[in-house]
This record gives C-alpha cells, sequence and structure tokens, in this order.
C-alpha cells in the first residue's frame, strides 16, 4: 500500500519532470526523494517514469496514475479541513426538534441565520411536541430543541427565544369579529370554543385555562395543532385562543381579534439543550442564535 507522501511525491515529480527541481519544492534531498518513487512504482506495480541521465518522462499509466494521485490529495486536504472545521464547530451536524408553531414564527429566521452565519453546519429538522423533543434531547438523538415550558432546568440549559402575543379567532363576519373596542372574557358568553388538547397541546392548554374561566360545555372540539384550530374556526365550528404569528397564515375566513386583559406576549418558546454537548457545532448555533435579529 502506498503512502500520502508517496503520492505528494510523485506528483510534484511529474509537475516539474527533474527530480532536483522537485525535491527543491519538497525540502528533501534527492535520493531519499527516489526512494520514495520506488516504493509508490513496486506498491503500483508498474513503471510510472521513465527517466536517464538526460530527462524524466511519464509512462503513458503514469500519465493515467497522476489524474488520481491530484484526486487523492485533494479528497485528503479536504478532509482534513473538514475534520479540522467540525472540531471547531464551523461544520457539522445539529438536529433540531420544533413544535409545529414555531414555525408560523421563528424557524425559518433561525434557519436562515444560522445557515448565512455557518454554511457548513447541516440543520436535520424533527417536528415534535416539547414531551417529545425533551425525551429525544435526553437520549442524545437531539442536539436542540424549540420547546414550550415547563422543562427540568436542573437537566437541561435553556434561553428564552421569542415571545407572542395570545390573541382570538373568531370566524370572519361573527359579532366578535366587528367590534370596534378589543374583547373582553365576558364577550365570550357561552360561544362555542375549540380547545387545545391537555395531552397533546399541554402548553397551550395550560395557558388558556390560567387565563380564561374555560368551562368544559362550552368546548365543542378539541385538538392539537393551530392550523387544525384555525381551519375549523374559518369553518364556522367555533372560537379559539392561538398565538399572534397564526396570522402569518392568512386563513381565509379567520378574523383575529386582541383579548382585553391577557398580559403582553404571554406565549414563550424556548432553546432547550443538554447542558453537557460534545457537539462543537451545536456551540456556534447557540452563539449564533444570541443576536437579537430573530
Amino acid at each position: 500500500m502506498f503512502t500520502l507522501d508517496q503520492v505528494r511525491a510523485f506528483v510534484v515529480v511529474a509537475e516539474e519532470l527533474h527530480f532536483g527541481r522537485a525535491a527543491e519544492r519538497l525540502q528533501m534531498t534527492q535520493p531519499p526523494l527516489s526512494r520514495q518513487i520506488q516504493k509508490l512504482e513496486r506498491a503500483v506495480g508498474v513503471r510510472l517514469f521513465e527517466r536517464d541521465n538526460r530527462k524524466v518522462e511519464l509512462t503513458t499509466a503514469g500519465d493515467t496514475f497522476l489524474i488520481d494521485a491530484r484526486r487523492i490529495m485533494a479528497l485528503a486536504s479536504g478532509a482534513l479541513q473538514q475534520a479540522q472545521r467540525i472540531q471547531a464547530g464551523s461544520a457539522g451536524t445539529v438536529r433540531i426538534g420544533f413544535t409545529a408553531t414555531s414555525t408560523f414564527s421563528v424557524l425559518t429566521s433561525l434557519l436562515n441565520l444560522v445557515s448565512e452565519a455557518y454554511p457548513d453546519i447541516h440543520l436535520d429538522l424533527f417536528e415534535m411536541v416539547t414531551r417529545e423533543q425533551i425525551s429525544k434531547l435526553i437520549d442524545g438523538e437531539l442536539d436542540l430543541g424549540l420547546a414550550r415550558p415547563p422543562f427540568d432546568k436542573t437537566a437541561f440549559a435553556s434561553r428564552l427565544l421569542y415571545r407572542e402575543d395570545l390573541l382570538l379567532a373568531v370566524p370572519s363576519g361573527h359579532r366578535l369579529s366587528h367590534r370596534g373596542r378589543l374583547v373582553s372574557a365576558e364577550d365570550l358568553g357561552n360561544e362555542p370554543l375549540i380547545m387545545y388538547s391537555p395531552a397533546e397541546a399541554r402548553y397551550f392548554y395550560d395557558l388558556v385555562v390560567r387565563l380564561f374561566p374555560i368551562t368544559s360545555e362550552n368546548v365543542v372540539h378539541t385538538v392539537s395543532q393551530v392550523l387544525t384550530m384555525l381551519s375549523l374556526v374559518a369553518g364556522g365550528r367555533g372560537i379559539a385562543f392561538v398565538p399572534a404569528s397564526a396570522s402569518r397564515l392568512a386563513m381565509s375566513g379567520v378574523t383575529l381579534r386582541s383579548i382585553e386583559g391577557v398580559p403582553a406576549q404571554p406565549v414563550e418558546l424556548h432553546l432547550l439543550w443538554a447542558g453537557e454537548t460534545r457537539n462543537p457545532a451545536l456551540h456556534k448555533v447557540l452563539d449564533c442564535l444570541r443576536q437579537p435579529s430573530l
């Protein structure tokens, strides 16, 4: 088997067609260079050069081998640089879990920001609810989560990424869609409500229950996805509480209204990751996401 040093020596001799000049480029003396070429020819099993006291020429086999030798050197150089980038964190893979609603708000901006700063970091995306993200982070199957609280702050490191308002979605033409003032809790009365699943959308379920006097008699449907909620609202099935980023869906037949007395931007999205991580690329991503441009 030949070595990279032998291949490098062959390429330089093939370019110079002179052992003396090639030895100077390689910063070595001529005898060990000649031995390198001889060892390479024995490993390959063919003569690569025709040489005498006056000239050095590539054989036909040498001409062909030179093409692959240059490719080998390029691959070796690329592998070295890639390994160095991965060690430094400027290349590699970061596996990101995200909630469906984060796609309405911050996910695309986050991906664009990281890709612009670190084009050699590959971002693998996995859509899942916070509970699943936490399990995957514990098992090491995810590097980073875009998750909703609550979560164990002793088991994970976290950072608030994004906050937004909670709005009321009503069918267009509904009595609440035309009011000049803010909608109040009293205005909701006995309106049929499309509610979040307490199992599959626990964060939003707890948030709505904490802010509004919800009664089970008013709940006509229980779902887990905001897009499904808006579709049902558009169909006149009821009203629903949705994050402000849902407005980006521009759902026909739905009007979004602000609600009186609701705290400003109560909907939170956090970055979540294992406190001890061996992925250098994750640190680069986290540093990148400290910027306020999201």
